[in-house]
């Protein structure tokens, strides 16, 4: 049986965007991006929010964002790295008919995010240190919402694909 929708979640870098896209096209489902969506409605990029916003006034959107998603048909979601750390929207993925946690280690995040300036979170002294903080805080909320888990270190993309469409036919 198929899913109805699939998620994507895990942390800034794990490849939520690239593994979503293609696995859409392989499902022949629609694929949508949690922050390109916010964007998109506000006209802003997701740093400009922050910093007007700051990162309440952005949760909040992207809280608004994931409760319509969640509701559609034959989607494939890229969440937002940060979309475990309100309870609310826990709940709403843990409801969700597939959700898929993409984990990747330290060194794999660091080389994926290192020369990406649209990333507030990591706009700082020490990205490692700031990286491992942020999966202290939210692997374990990752690991609680998701039904699949799937290791991206050393895996190509077209291979993680493989992986989630066999988890999904299991």
């Amino acid at each position: 049986m198929k899913a109805r929708n699939v998620l994507l979640v895990g942390p800034m870098g794990a490849g939520k965007s690239t593994i979503g896209r293609l696995l859409a096209a392989k499902l022949c489902y629609e694929f949508v991006d949690t922050d390109h969506v916010i964007e998109d409605k506000t006209g802003a990029d997701i740093a400009w929010i922050f910093d007007v916003e700051g990162e309440q006034g952005f949760r909040e959107r992207e809280h608004q964002c994931l409760k319509d998603l969640v509701a559609q048909h034959n989607v494939v979601l890229a969440t937002g790295g940060g979309i475990v750390l309100r309870e609310d929207n826990r709940s709403l993925l843990a409801a969700a008919d597939a959700v898929v946690y993409l984990r990747a280690g330290v060194e794999q995040l660091l080389a994926r995010t290192s020369k990406d300036k649209k990333r507030p979170l990591l706009q700082v002294d020490d990205p490692r240190a700031k990286i491992l903080s942020l999966l202290e805080e939210r692997a374990p909320l990752y690991e609680s919402v998701a039904d699949y888990c799937i290791d991206t270190d050393g895996l190509n993309p077209k291979s993680t694909v493989q992986s989630i469409l066999k988890l999904l036919q299991a």
